[in-house]
């Protein structure tokens, strides 16, 4: 898609203070810090992923590789569309992924997902931004057929047969909400309802295009045996109509069958959700709730954002945020329901590559080390994330768009340099040329490291459950280092990652991460013995350790609770304040603005949010939280002419006094997780000149 209406630009990365467990407080800088892990800490009681009963390990266990087709590889001259958004050549093919599949397998990714390859259908007279459109595939007029300049059905068989053949996955791309008007008949004569008008298409309408669209999502596994769908704008289904989409996709899953790497298997039926706004959202538009549950899986947008932050920038230029930050992330998911389970990424067709983000940032360059050493951290954190990832085309090699962060306007004209389609650049897959009749190509010294880096993660990360579906325990994390221990079984693993630029000295308490016996490197010829007591671990700038526990102890990770109250003291406190009945110093209404139920992605100003002068230079409101949740706001005016939040971005403490800044602009919004269902004043005092303050979040007695 073009445009995602509030979406990037209302999320960050949930950001719950947590500071260091051990007695150091390390700091970025270059030079080699020393760190002490004395226990583990535990800042949410962290639930068990890939619970599910049906293709539960196969589903959690899926390293999916997505294809733009347009812009990857042109393998048929017969085949192109010639236009579209990016900088592509714009004439890939459904060839073309198949002439990769041997490489994407050779990096240990098991699933392949690729944009709609349906039919669309110029109408008359469109221009060349129609045409770019249809390149996308996602405004389609027939679902049943495949677009011509992509290919034909034969060549779609052909493509899915040998994936399985080779032990992958193939994963098609639904756009279930939406099309293009000139919408052909399904075989059983059925046509979705032309709804309201959606940029150059329509929306859907349900329940009445439920049939039709059930249709879809069956016929193709019945065709072709495809393993299920990405759902675009899954948001714009209604929860009930999800569950009977995807009831009927396990059912017709359920009754065919395939040899995939020699083995007879039915399709597997995975069903994942773009729904790229917040937790809450994800939540309430794609799983639904544990007695009613919709789909089980969707993108995990709000771990994506915390994980770029960390390791470059988001899309909006802010970043550079401590490893706390990655803990951080996990607290969003108090907001999703048992079921869930979440597919991180990061990044896909309508975000920044990671390499631009780099660039973005002033952080590195494809010529500095760091700018490959950055990648690898954060696809190693990729790797230990429990349930299904995504890997964009490119990013196993650092790619990036030369040029792109340098444009001032980068979507004016028809550079095609816009945030939302410049990753929709030209695929370079080592040993195929990238167009026909083109120069075959030929990785640097650089992006062969990386992949085959990347390829040493996959196959790490298949032959151990307890990093893909395990549970998990956050040992510590600070300003440059975080860790945590992965459990499944039998299976027990340490991962640990240095985000920052300074060599780290990390002596840990073998209580702390529940050890009495050395510990293995998985990536390398090294063994960290046990040593009274104690590890001794030292992580290069940028770098990653994952590490098998050969003795785990009984008892486990030796976990801190900390006992801080959500109740704070003072008149911030005090749930039962009277309005002074005036708009007070500030001189206009304010709200608590953000991405909780009913916050619209910051959009919405509800009168359940809205701030009540109480005088003294106080302001308040008290919410009520039915359920535990976790979320990022701002206190903001309605014309955004005022914007609060905690200083320096930072999280929520409930029941402390915290100082408060002027947060202007996305990506400058604080977090809060509410632990537990209740009632909740929030306070602020503006200063004298109106532009800082201090504030406090506490639960109401």
């Amino acid at each position: 898609m073009l445009r995602k209406t509030l979406l990037a630009i209302s999320i960050s990365a949930l950001l719950v203070g947590c500071g260091s467990t051990g007695s150091q407080s390390p700091v970025e800088k270059e030079g080699t810090i020393a760190i002490q892990v004395n226990q583990a800490k535990r800042t949410v009681e962290e639930r068990l992923v890939c619970n599910q009963p049906s293709n539960v390990e196969a589903a959690c266990n899926l390293r999916t590789y997505q294809v733009m087709v347009e812009s990857f590889i042109d393998a048929d001259s017969s085949a192109n569309y010639g236009t579209g958004y990016g900088t592509s050549h714009h004439n890939g093919d459904i060839a073309g992924i198949t002439a990769s599949l041997d490489y994407i397998k050779s990096l240990g990714m098991n699933t392949i997902w690729l944009t709609p390859i349906f039919k669309s259908t110029p109408i008359t007279g469109q221009d060349d931004w129609a045409d770019r459109l249809d390149a996308t595939g996602y405004f389609a007029s027939d679902y049943f057929a495949i677009d011509p300049k992509f290919g034909t059905l034969e060549q779609a068989k052909e493509l899915v047969n040998q994936a399985h053949a080779k032990g992958m996955y193939v994963i098609f791309d639904g756009v279930f909400g939406h099309h293009k008007g000139n919408v052909a008949a399904s075989p059983n004569g059925l046509k979705p309802t032309t709804g309201k008008a959606q940029g150059s298409g329509f929306e859907a309408l349900y329940p009445e295009d439920i049939e039709f669209y059930k249709e879809v999502a069956t016929y193709w596994v019945n065709e072709l045996q495809i393993d299920g769908w990405r759902l675009d704008q899954a948001y714009q289904v209604p929860l009930e109509s999800w569950t009977e989409i995807r009831t009927a996709v396990e059912k017709v899953s359920a009754e065919q069958s395939y040899q995939l790497n020699g083995k007879t298997v039915n399709p597997l039926g995975y069903m994942v959700a773009e729904i790229w706004r917040g937790a809450n959202d994800i939540s309430e538009q794609g799983y639904g709730d544990s007695a009613m549950p919709a789909l089980n899986s969707a993108f995990d947008f709000p771990m994506r954002y915390s994980v770029v932050q960390t390791f470059a920038v988001e899309e909006n230029g802010f970043g550079h945020r401590n490893a706390t930050n990655l803990d951080n992330g996990f607290v969003a998911h108090v907001a999703y329901p048992d079921h869930a389970m979440p597919n991180l990424m990061l990044g896909n067709h309508d975000l920044v590559r990671f390499g631009d983000l780099l660039q973005r940032g002033v952080i590195a360059s494809p010529g500095d080390p760091e700018y490959w050493d950055r990648h690898k951290a954060a696809i190693s954190f990729l790797t230990a994330y429990s349930g299904p990832i995504t890997l964009y085309y490119g990013e196993e090699i650092g790619d990036q768009v030369d040029g792109f962060v340098s444009k001032l306007d980068p979507c004016s004209g028809d550079s095609g340099m816009c945030d939302d389609h410049v990753a929709r650049s030209s695929a370079k897959i080592e040993g195929i040329a990238t167009t026909v009749g083109g120069e075959i190509t030929v990785l640097n010294e650089q992006q062969a490291d990386l992949k085959n880096y990347v390829a040493a993660l996959m196959k790490m990360r298949a032959e151990h459950p307890a990093l893909y579906q395990g549970s998990r325990t956050h040992i510590h994390s600070d300003v440059n280092i975080y860790i945590d221990r992965k459990d499944a079984v039998d299976d027990n693993i340490l991962y640990l990652v240095n985000t920052k630029a300074a060599e780290a000295t990390i002596t840990i308490a073998a209580n702390a991460i529940g050890s009495d016996g050395d510990l293995v490197n998985l990536m390398a010829n090294e063994t960290v013995s046990f040593v009274e007591g104690e590890y001794v671990i030292t992580l290069p700038p940028y770098s990653a350790a994952f590490y098998d526990i050969t003795s785990p102890t009984t008892d486990g990770p030796q976990v801190g609770v900390a006992a801080l109250s959500r109740t704070g003291t003072g008149v911030m406190a005090n749930c039962t304040k009277p309005s002074a009945g005036t708009l007070g110093p500030l001189g206009k209404d304010i709200w608590i603005r953000g991405t909780y139920t009913g916050g619209d992605g910051f959009a919405a100003t509800p009168d359940s949010h809205k701030f009540n002068y109480i005088g003294g230079d106080l302001y308040q409101v008290v919410v009520k939280h039915p359920t535990p949740t976790a979320y990022t706001f701002k206190f903001a005016t309605k014309s955004w002419g005022s914007e609060f939040a905690v200083e320096d971005s930072d999280a929520v403490k409930l029941g402390t006094t915290q100082s408060m800044a002027r947060a202007p602009g996305p990506g400058t919004e604080s977090s809060i997780m509410i632990p537990e269902a209740g009632t909740y004043v929030y306070s602020f005092k503006i200063n004298d000149f109106g532009d800082a303050g201090e504030m406090m979040v506490s639960q109401c007695e």
